[in-house]
């Protein structure tokens, strides 16, 4: 097992050092130049190649590719994602300030998706063949297929503009104002977990429809033990592995949600972050909120692995 962990630890290392790189050469050899960012065209008339050569060195983009890489890396081992090209602010210092509002409507999401999302398809499951099953997966069908970005806008005009029950858009602490802030991140959140909860039901039912065919279940029943008995001792915790797997396969589905999430509610968090960025081809910002949101999800892969042996001893780590 810990020899497992070990390989699995450095390999996980290895793919955040090659994302790394991918997004630090891509966003080089994208077309543009960083300075056209900076000023506007009749401004750029006004320097001359000499000023504008010492603007580009001051900000570290005349050296070879190569070398701007391992500096990088140097200042993030360090803890110090750069600084940006456009307002020179600590990289670091903002992406602090992103991640809480990004962790917490992901979060509640990811876990608005495990807490409804496998119940819903462990009943189904259970009362297969009832409306209730019909209405289960009709609905995960529908979640799973609905874009979110035009759920967040319908929402928007439904809920903000309509009945002016919810705000349209933005973000409150939580510690200022938490009436405020919950009703601000209802419509991300519920946008966010609706591809979770729909998805985490289908596997539910399919997993848990499988396991109730197996030989040790009907044995189970043949005991006479109690429904509650056979679904909770025998059949849920055997179904589990690849409904954790697609939970955790979950989570970069809701980081990448975030960014069209964020951008639809303007909650400045680390999705608008990054679009922003790259846009403005601000490299620093994209270096490190990539950097970043690449080692939650590696590192979320990573726990999923580890769980399996828990959750299935039959499972040995080789």
């Amino acid at each position: 097992m810990l020899a497992y962990i070990i390989r699995r630890v450095i390999q996980a290392i290895i793919v955040v050092f090659l994302v790394t790189l991918l997004v630090f050469f891509g966003m080089r050899l994208l077309p543009g130049d960083p300075l056209f960012m900076l000023f506007n065209p009749n401004q750029l008339q006004n320097y001359t190649q000499e000023e504008l050569q010492r603007i580009r060195h001051e900000a570290g983009l005349d050296r070879p590719f190569i070398v701007q890489y391992f500096d990088w890396l140097g200042d993030v081992f360090r803890g110090e994602l750069g600084k940006s090209i456009l307002t020179k602010t600590s990289v670091t210092k903002d992406v602090a300030k992103r991640i809480p509002v990004t962790m917490h409507i992901g979060g509640l999401a990811f876990l608005l998706g495990i807490v409804f999302g496998i119940p819903f398809g462990v009943i189904s499951a259970i009362r297969r063949g009832t409306w209730l099953d019909t209405v289960v997966t009709a609905l995960a069908n529908i979640g799973i297929t609905v874009p979110i970005f035009w759920l967040g806008i319908m929402m928007i005009w439904a809920f903000a503009v309509r009945l002016h029950w919810l705000p349209a858009m933005g973000y409150t602490s939580p510690v200022e104002n938490f009436v405020l802030n919950t009703k601000q991140i209802i419509m991300p959140v519920i946008c966010l977990a609706v591809f979770p909860i729909a998805s985490n039901a289908r596997q539910a039912r399919s997993s848990m429809l499988e396991i109730l065919r197996q030989d040790y279940i009907r044995t189970a029943w043949s005991k006479g033990l109690t429904e509650r008995a056979v679904i909770a001792r025998h059949a849920l915790k055997n179904s589990l592995i690849p409904i954790v797997t697609l939970a955790g396969m979950g989570i970069p589905m809701i980081v990448g949600g975030s960014v069209l999430v964020e951008q639809v509610f303007n909650i400045p968090g680390m999705g608008r972050l990054t679009v922003d960025a790259l846009f403005q081809h601000d490299y620093p910002y994209v270096q490190g909120t990539t950097l970043i949101l690449t080692a939650v999800v590696v590192f979320t892969n990573l726990l999923v692995d580890i769980s399996y042996g828990w959750l299935d001893p039959r499972i040995r780590y080789t």
